[in-house]
């Protein structure tokens, strides 16, 4: 991350495609010497700033948040079930910007078990696909309201270990957007990868993150390893 963009944000300059340049935005601690840092991404049509107001609920003492901001508010054009060839090369894209800020965080000291995922919607879809793609141990991963990427009948093979990182999945079981079939096959492909994972399913509820939510991501983040 280098060089003030006009918008307060940093602009990532390693990434290519759609969202190159795109501005990455903070909130709370410095990333060196956190607690744990959160790599936050907002849902379509929302901004970075939308998606850090979730810091001050999650209240972590210690924390660093982090948001990009996608190039004109989408990480991609369609639905995250249509073909994934229609939705590139803004989703490639959209997943090389949240590597370069991950591999950012960890050349700043930041061990890789203190970093977080969390998303919104189409943001927590790409959150969830960039982790199935990049498995290891991690601080964790916080879904609301999302799954992972793909048409229906799409078969994830496992790519390797989550080594038992905290994974949640929560989701009305109405949502005009995410097929609650779709969070529980989410699910499903993380415990098969040695998650811890949680999955919450709320009847009723609408496109949106509940407190319930809140306070279980919150468990999450206070489980990072202390000094």
């Amino acid at each position: 991350m280098s060089d003030s963009t006009g918008s307060g944000g940093k602009a990532v300059t390693r990434v290519t495609g759609p969202h190159a340049g795109a501005s990455v935005h903070a909130a709370g601690a410095a990333p060196e010497g956190a607690a744990g840092v959160v790599v936050m991404i907002h849902g379509r049509g929302a901004s970075a700033g939308n998606i850090l107001e979730l810091s001050e609920p999650l209240a972590q003492p210690g924390f660093a948040y982090v948001a990009p901001s996608a190039v004109r508010g989408s990480w991609y054009p369609f639905s995250f079930m249509a073909d994934t060839d229609r939705n590139q090369p803004h989703l490639n894209s959209a997943l090389e910007l949240v590597s370069a800020i991950v591999e950012d965080l960890r050349g700043m000291g930041v061990p890789q078990d203190r970093i977080f995922l969390l998303g919104f919607s189409q943001g927590s879809c790409l959150a969830s696909e960039w982790m199935f793609r990049n498995p290891g141990r991690y601080g964790g991963l916080i879904v609301f309201s999302g799954g992972l990427i793909g048409p229906s009948g799409t078969v994830w093979e496992p790519t390797g270990s989550m080594e038992g990182t905290p994974v949640f999945y929560g989701c009305s079981d109405i949502d005009s957007h995410i097929p609650k079939a779709r969070v529980d096959e989410s699910a499903e492909v993380f415990e098969s990868m040695g998650a811890d994972v949680t999955k919450r399913i709320y009847p009723g509820m609408g496109h949106l993150v509940n407190d319930d939510e809140i306070a279980f991501a919150r468990a999450i983040l206070g489980s990072a390893p202390g000094d």
